[in-house]
């Protein structure tokens, strides 16, 4: 944090008046099914995103990044949608409090972030949620914990652009160390569920394939709009709703909206699997559960990429238990449920396989479950 706070003095001529910070996040189970009010099981990461902060009287916004080295200054009176490049995640927070009638004013944060970019680990919630999390503190707001997500999703949707459903923004601030977060997406009930991963000899690794995505782009808002069409023709509100799938299936004409409703509501289907097994504590038995999310998101959603299948394919044939794809897709992150002390391993594997197919190096880590959004003592 000495770094901040040097960054901090450095642009105010004073100390900061907190650190906060906000994860990213994992999503254990459970992809494309948050924005058709389905459920959700993920995890929070301990990467995250971290804010040195303190207020301001002059109506001011300076935002600063350590690992950019850039800074921007704007005036709260020009705080608009669609203004502003990696500035817009912490600059949307501070407009949509405001939209929502809370009281807050300048402020100087300065950003620091090991979540990485691009690689669908929410590392833009995280920046969100932290922000959230200093600005509640430093204005003395009264906002629950699931409303400060909804204030984070409203930062990325009307803000920045980019449209996506709750998932990222409640796994940033609700989760607990050593739990994942269900989600009801449609309700906002929540669980926490244990995973003692340690306990059972297991761990998750992560596998950044270093190939970039973004949720401005189109491919993610043309999924949503098939869905949203689907359940105009389906007559229900929303694809959560689909109670009988070869009958839905069969009214509709379209192959493609067919496999997209299709993988809905089996993702769902397999979310509330997993929850029962997480409850009886039995982690072991997720990993079918892992490999049919990645086949249905690879042959009927169409959101993989060559490198993600390799190495997916790759950690199944190293020893995981069972792999995926996590994230919203077209790049980014695997997950692997594997034995302890075999992540390092599976990773060294996944590595050599993509050179000898031309691809870059991936990056690995194993996860453990860690807490959501806070201030840092």
């Amino acid at each position: 944090m000495a770094a901040l706070a040097d960054r901090f003095r450095s642009l105010t001529g004073s100390e900061p008046e907190g650190f906060w910070f906000a994860p990213g996040r994992v999503n254990l189970i459970g992809e494309h099914t948050d924005y058709n009010d389905g459920f959700v099981l993920p995890f929070a990461l301990e990467r995250k995103a971290v804010l040195a902060a303190g207020r301001r009287h002059d109506d001011q916004l300076v935002i600063a990044s350590l690992e950019l080295n850039e800074d921007v200054t704007i005036a709260l009176k020009d705080l608009a949608p669609g203004v502003g490049g990696w500035d817009a995640y912490l600059a949307g927070v501070v407009w949509a409090l405001r939209e929502a009638g809370h009281a807050v004013g300048g402020a100087t944060l300065v950003l620091s972030s090991d979540v990485p970019l691009g690689a669908g680990l929410s590392s833009s919630a995280a920046i969100e949620c932290a922000t959230v999390a200093a600005l509640v503190d430093l204005y003395g707001l009264t906002i629950e914990k699931m409303d400060r997500a909804r204030v984070a999703q409203v930062a990325e949707n009307a803000y920045v652009g980019a449209p996506t459903g709750l998932l990222d923004q409640a796994a940033s601030t609700l989760c607990e160390a050593d739990a994942g977060l269900f989600l009801d997406c449609r309700t906002l009930d929540t669980e926490q569920v244990p995973l003692p991963m340690a306990a059972q000899a297991l761990e998750i690794l992560v596998l950044d394939t270093k190939t970039p995505h973004s949720h401005v782009d189109g491919e993610y808002g043309t999924r949503r709009r098939t869905c949203e069409e689907a359940a105009e023709i389906l007559g229900v509100d929303a694809l959560r709703d689909v109670t009988d799938l070869d009958a839905a299936l069969a009214q509709l004409d379209d192959d493609t909206m067919r496999r997209r409703v299709r993988h809905v509501v089996t993702e769902n289907a397999r979310v509330l699997d997993a929850l029962a097994l997480a409850r009886e504590g039995d982690l072991e038995a997720l990993a079918p559960l892992l490999d049919a999310s990645h086949a249905s998101m690879r042959d009927d959603y169409e959101i993989t990429v060559p490198t993600v299948d390799l190495a997916v394919e790759t950690a199944r044939e190293a020893g995981a238990l069972g792999a995926r794809m996590t994230g919203g897709g077209f790049g980014g992150c695997i997950i692997a449920l594997v034995r302890a002390g075999d992540a390092d391993r599976i990773g060294q594997r996944i590595a050599e396989a993509f050179s000898e197919a031309g691809y870059g190096r991936p990056e690995w880590f194993a996860a453990t479950p860690a807490p959501g959004a806070g201030q840092l003592r």
